[in-house]
């Protein structure tokens, strides 16, 4: 039977995997220095201003944090004066610092999972953190040079950053978030966000690609179809929380080979009663980059569910409580 971390090779390769890929068994996800002297609210907590200024909060109720965007809260006023409101956190740790966070690396087993450093947000997202995304948005279009600047910094900034993830933890993985669509569309054009992010994520993940890192996942759980060639040109391998409404067959189609997609199936709630049973289950598919073996994972899988469903539906059985 093969590890977690060689089933999912194997299905990124287009070889010969031996079951389903749950991605947390194959990727475990870890965190640096910066994430514990900024670290990520946990429910109940609101109204919480990190490292770069920005207000979060994640009231109890609601799947995740958010910034919070009341004109008193919005980092950057002004755009044109940007480098008046911005100022990047340190990035200077000590030794102990590193060997605390080196020491939850050392004990994952590298043979079962790749060790994945975490880093969020990106680019996009600290940009309209900052600014305020319809801010954000409207800057991009009417204020090209000074999106351009900061953009620039905050690459900067991530590069300081990965050159202490390399050096200290040495991953084999880098999981990366930047939500860059919605449900059915990106926030901005290919276009668009050619012209502003594909060269400083090339100049990001090829830093990380360069010093050990042998898978760059990234992070979009949204629609961001039109944006895969520039992922490709990113270095990306793999697009995890790839929407159904992506159409996945068709990329697989296209770019299959060239780049794999973790996804497809959504995190799937069933609430079956039969009686006062309540099932609930979470699906994770990594597609192949092998068109025939990802198709027949993609398919086989909703079968299974869907007969999953339709049995549960017409069982008699004891009630569950929650």
């Amino acid at each position: 039977m093969l590890t977690p971390k060689q089933n999912m090779l194997e299905v990124i390769k287009g070889g010969n995997p031996d079951r389903f890929v749950n991605q947390y068994e194959a990727v475990q996800l870890l965190f640096h220095p910066f994430m514990f002297t900024n670290p990520l609210l946990q429910p109940g907590q609101e109204n919480v201003v990190n490292a770069w200024g920005v207000t979060n909060t994640f009231p109890k109720g609601v799947p995740g944090s958010f910034p919070v965007h009341t004109p008193d809260k919005i980092v950057v006023k002004d755009i044109e004066d940007w480098k008046d409101y911005v100022h990047a956190p340190s990035l200077k740790f000590t030794q102990d610092q590193w060997d605390m966070v080196k020491a939850q690396y050392d004990a994952v087993d590298g043979e079962q999972a790749f060790k994945a450093a975490f880093v969020a947000p990106g680019l996009f997202e600290q940009t309209h953190h900052l600014c305020e995304i319809s801010n954000a948005l409207v800057y991009y279009i009417t204020n090209p040079d000074e999106m351009h600047d900061l953009i620039k910094y905050l690459t900067e900034w991530e590069l300081e950053l990965a050159e202490g993830i390399c050096s200290n933890l040495h991953p084999d993985a880098l999981f990366h978030h930047d939500d860059w669509g919605g449900l059915d569309s990106t926030f901005m054009s290919p276009a668009m966000f050619d012209e502003f992010l594909l060269e400083p994520y090339k100049e990001i993940y090829g830093y990380y690609h360069s010093h050990g890192v042998e898978l760059v996942i990234h992070h979009s759980d949204s629609y961001a179809a039109t944006l895969v060639p520039s992922m490709i040109e990113m270095g990306i391998d793999v697009w995890q929380g790839c929407m159904e409404t992506n159409n996945l067959p068709e990329l697989i189609r296209k770019y299959g080979g060239k780049i794999s997609f973790m996804g497809g199936i959504e995190i799937v709630q069933l609430i079956l009663r039969a009686g006062q049973m309540r099932i609930v289950m979470q699906w994770y598919v990594v597609s192949a980059k092998n068109v025939e073996t990802n198709t027949l994972f993609h398919v086989s899988l909703r079968v299974v569910l869907v007969l999953f469903i339709r049995v549960f539906i017409n069982l008699s059985v004891i009630p569950l409580t929650s």
